[in-house]
């Protein structure tokens, strides 16, 4: 997506620069080619570059900054490792990008309490390198290696969400510092609360407009006995989908069932090198539990697949056949992008209730076939969420408007189904023109919730909500 990038004032711009190289020396910069990666996450939508980019190491550091802009109205955009699609990044207003990768360490494991304090610049597989030894895991997997801090600001989630949920119900809470430098933390340690307001769920999801998140206490869960994975194949979409559905309504607990359709299991095959599968849609299936359990789990699902025609269910508990398989769903990013030399992926999600995920699939795939667009589908499809993955050519401005066009009716779609524009992409600039259609009149509470939080609007102004 296009957008009107205004700069910021030079007199204030030149002001704070001074301020932020006198302060911080050379955890300060404004070097081009470091301003101009601070401005573009890994979506289709234009570049925007800070005026300065801050590389704080601790809390105090990032209050401190925050204040100086605060003091001068400044824009403040944080930044984890630019792994997000909607433009949550771009400095729409100039200002100061806070890179959070320098904040990096595990502060805290409670084993006994099964819960971890880390610094919004730890990624998801640091986190799990470090517990390695404890026995415990941060199930969360978004794909992209993103920082723990950026996942919670857009409530981000992945490809097990449908066992372990999502970033909303597995952070603990948060240490954020506010738009006027307040260093705050949202909760206490216990696993419930109800006390008070619920400022932790206000935060995450936030995506740095009311406040940059430091540090994040999360859940931790216990490494299953066993872990075993499955791939089914099926003749059509519709009957892949509607498995799904009834392994959800059968209670199975299932750890993870993503769903790619042909085009994109062909790029599977082509790309990771995934022998003895075809181009039909197809399920990838994981089971955790006891040993005795994720066979149960794996049979079941395998009764349920044939009943809707599924073939070639194959399972295995071993590893390394368990990582090539789900290395390959990480992979489909790529996989879809070789599919056109010379062109890029435009990644674009939805999600509806599960009842009516194979209706909204079906409708979704019939337009595309009227654009003419190659298009490779992917779902979490135990919770309702897929995505469309645009191979396009971005000088072609007619192939531009067409995926434009597809991607604003499937999010149409989805709302008039009870679903939302974005399951786990998050809004940005990106999808921002749809939330009135899915709030309505909730979004005058949401004007007046940025307002008291950041009533300067410095905090990555031009995400989530216009003020």
């Amino acid at each position: 997506m296009q957008v009107d990038a205004i700069p910021s004032d030079e007199n204030t711009r030149d002001k704070v620069i001074g301020i932020m190289k006198q302060r911080f020396g050379e955890q300060f910069t404004i070097a081009e080619a470091i301003r101009e990666r601070h401005g573009k996450g890994e979506s289709y939508h234009d570049t925007a570059s800070p005026d300065g980019v801050f590389f704080p190491k601790t809390t105090e550091d990032v209050a401190e900054a925050v204040t100086i802009c605060a003091d001068h109205k400044f824009p403040v955009i944080p930044f984890g490792v630019g792994t997000s699609l909607e433009g949550h990044i771009a400095a729409l207003r100039g200002g100061l990008c806070i890179d959070l990768s320098m904040m990096n360490e595990v502060l805290e494991v409670n084993v006994e309490d099964l819960d971890v304090k880390v610094q919004a610049g730890v990624t998801r597989k640091q986190l799990n390198e470090y517990l390695r030894d404890t026995g415990l895991f941060f199930p969360i997997d978004p794909g992209a290696d993103a920082t723990i801090g950026g996942m919670a600001a857009t409530r981000a989630s992945g490809t097990n969400a449908v066992r372990y949920g999502t970033m909303r119900e597995n952070v603990l809470s948060l240490t954020v510092v506010t738009a006027d430098g307040r260093i705050v933390q949202t909760a206490q340690r216990a696993r419930k609360s109800s006390a008070g307001y619920d400022l932790t769920r206000l935060f995450v999801g936030s995506e740095g407009t009311l406040g940059v998140i430091t540090e994040v206490r999360l859940k931790v869960f216990g490494v299953p006995e066993s872990i075993t994975s499955a791939v089914c194949q099926f003749e059509d979409l519709e009957s892949a989908v509607n498995t799904s559905i009834l392994v959800v309504q059968a209670g199975i607990p299932v750890a993870r069932m993503e769903l790619l359709d042909d085009i994109q299991m062909e790029a599977c095959i082509k790309y990771s090198k995934l022998d003895g599968y075809k181009a039909k849609p197809t399920i990838f299936f994981e089971f955790h539990g006891t040993n005795a359990g994720a066979k149960e789990q794996a049979e079941t699902v395998q009764e349920i697949a044939e009943e809707f025609g599924g073939s070639a269910f194959q399972w295995t508990a071993e590893m390394e056949d368990r990582n090539k398989l789900w290395q390959a769903r990480h992979d489909a990013y790529y996989a879809a992008i070789a599919l056109r030399e010379g062109c890029q992926g435009w990644a674009t999600d939805v999600c509806v209730p599960v009842s009516r995920l194979a209706e909204c699939i079906n409708q979704t795939k019939t337009d595309l076939e009227k654009t003419g667009l190659i298009s490779p589908l992917v779902g979490h499809v135990g919770d309702g969420n897929f995505h469309m993955l645009y191979i396009v050519n971005p000088d072609n401005q007619e192939e531009m408007a067409l995926a434009q066009g597809h991607s604003d009716r499937m999010v149409m779609r989805a709302l008039e189904m009870g679903g939302t524009c974005t399951g786990e992409h998050g809004v940005g600039y990106g999808k921002i023109h749809f939330l009135t259609d899915e709030h309505g009149e909730s979004m005058a509470l949401m004007r007046s919730l940025k307002t008291a939080f950041d009533p300067q609007n410095i905090m990555n102004p031009g995400k989530i909500i216009n003020v």
